[in-house]
């Protein structure tokens, strides 16, 4: 995602983007690094060319400068797109784990899973987004790992829904086919 322009609000104090599909986001002073304050001014800020239009880079009157990149301010915003993406990256971080740990070779992984070889390397692909979290889930439970979901309402502690996917099985045991 591309950055076509950035603004300040001192009054707000937020730095304010605007990317090339038209989205606005905020980003509080008091998240970035270093932190501008009353005494030491945003002097310029910009679109970082060199940093692919991904990224803002702000110089404070003291002369030091900070940047921030545009996943921090979908993070910050809760994107909801940005945050599904965020979920499935998890997933895949855990299901390398659990493959470095199962005895079983990835062919067997993919017969099981009732797919080829290839498609379980994009599965185990961090950098691929384009896969679904079914797909994640269905991989985690045959490396014999639980799958808990729990749904929080936002600003609440208390549970709202928690989901056992996966059924529990003994350590060390893959679950049969």
């Amino acid at each position: 995602m591309k950055i076509s322009r950035v603004s300040i609000n001192n009054r707000r104090k937020e730095f304010l983007i605007a990317t090339r599909s038209g989205a606005t986001y905020s980003y509080p002073y008091a998240e970035a690094d270093p932190q501008p304050d009353s005494e030491n001014r945003i002097g310029e800020v910009f679109v970082d060319k060199d940093l692919g239009s991904e990224a803002i880079t702000f110089v404070l009157n003291s002369g030091e400068e900070g940047s921030i990149h545009v996943e921090q301010f979908l993070e910050y915003n809760q994107d909801p797109n940005y945050m599904a993406k965020l979920l499935i990256y998890k997933l895949t971080l855990e299901a390398r784990k659990g493959i470095e740990s199962c005895n079983l070779s990835r062919r067997q992984l993919a017969k099981r899973l009732k797919t080829s070889l290839s498609q379980l390397y994009r599965l185990l692909d961090p950098a691929n987004s384009s896969k679904s979290i079914n797909q994640l889930v269905a991989l985690l439970h045959v490396l014999n790992c639980r799958v808990d979901l729990v749904v929080h309402r936002h600003g609440r502690r208390e549970v709202v829904k928690q989901f056992s996917i996966n059924r529990p099985n003994r350590p060390g045991k893959v679950l049969p086919p």
